[in-house]
């Protein structure tokens, strides 16, 4: 597992940049050929909903297996989801909405009111219902650690309760994407499965270059780019994908799949990767974790709200959850 560092060492180009510069380059190749997938028998909520996820937050898992391996601060791993899903949720969709505004079902108002006598393609419509279910599952996973971490940290029992939750949101949508295949008689081509692959090749630089990275930032004191940080950085870090998905997806104005992918890589980091950390050792609640929480829950609110009386979010909307980010900010570093 050590021959790209090797590698790399053996042409003297160790260095942050270089890790940074490697992640980077294998997110981009797995947004790419997520892309693929459309063509290759996925349909782009399912994309969005059950694989992005999984390729977006691989960076969250791995800094959680990093960290119970080399026996790190578990608190870091908590602050490191906050501030993904905060982000997530937030910025990465509040930015989109700006710049391109998130119309998952285009014309609404006149849609609902030609009623069901207008006709016209009912999957906006669809994936409409499958992003609110999506939303529902954050508030309950929301709660659920909210409700467990009332005594101040995450024990094992919590991390496979947590586990557990998310598992079983897998099996409905994984389900639920097999009914869709059925109905529409489609099935996965085999470059599907070689997409697959080059998928899993990219995983693999993206684990040498965050172990390198958080090795090297665990060495660093002084400043804010440090070990106290860990959490904040390595966060800031791994929403860089979801940011590049949000922003490709929102330029082509798959709406459907900007919400999905972001709201679905929530999913990975919570309850996923807080219960896995918890499963190995306890995880204690950092001071931030009321604000998140509530901020986690507004965001999703609304975001229900105006997909449900919009059919997505509106270009203006968007300031009101970068507002809300920059407020994350204010109360988790200055306050």
């Amino acid at each position: 597992m050590t021959f790209l560092p090797d590698f790399i060492d053996s042409l003297g180009l160790t260095s942050p940049w270089t890790y940074v510069g490697l992640f980077l380059a294998a997110s981009l190749l797995m947004m790419w050929r997520l892309e693929a997938m459309l063509d290759h028998g996925l349909e782009g909520t399912a994309l969005g909903t059950i694989v992005m996820p999984y390729c977006s937050g691989l960076g969250n898992l791995i800094f959680v297996y990093l960290i119970v391996a080399h026996n790190g601060p578990a608190r870091e791993v908590m602050t490191n989801c906050l501030v993904n899903n905060v982000t997530n949720l937030t910025l990465l969709l509040g930015l989109p909405a700006l710049l391109w505004g998130l119309a998952v079902v285009p014309g609404l108002p006149a849609i609902e009111g030609r009623g069901a006598r207008g006709g016209g393609d009912t999957a906006p419509r669809i994936n409409r219902l499958s992003l609110l279910l999506t939303l529902a599952a954050v508030i309950f996973f929301t709660c659920a650690v909210w409700v467990l971490g009332q005594d101040g940290s995450l024990d094992r029992r919590d991390g496979i309760m947590l586990i557990g939750l998310f598992l079983f949101w897998q099996c409905i949508q994984v389900f639920d994407v097999l009914k869709h295949n059925v109905r529409q008689r489609r099935s996965f081509r085999l470059l599907f499965y070689l997409d697959m692959l080059i998928v899993f090749a990219s995983a693999y630089v993206v684990y040498v270059s965050i172990d390198w990275l958080v090795v090297w930032l665990s060495h660093q004191h002084g400043s804010f780019v440090s070990a106290s940080h860990l959490g904040w950085l390595s966060g800031w870090l791994m929403v860089v994908p979801n940011a590049l998905l949000a922003l490709y997806w929102g330029w082509k104005r798959h709406a459907d799949i900007v919400y999905s992918s972001q709201v679905g890589d929530g999913h990975i980091c919570i309850p996923l990767a807080l219960g896995l950390c918890a499963l190995f050792k306890p995880v204690p609640v950092p001071d931030l974790i009321q604000t998140s929480l509530l901020l986690l829950l507004g965001a999703t609110a609304l975001h229900a709200f105006f997909l449900v009386t919009h059919g997505g979010l509106p270009r203006w909307a968007g300031w009101l959850f970068i507002a809300a980010y920059g407020l994350f900010l204010y109360v988790g570093l200055v306050a």
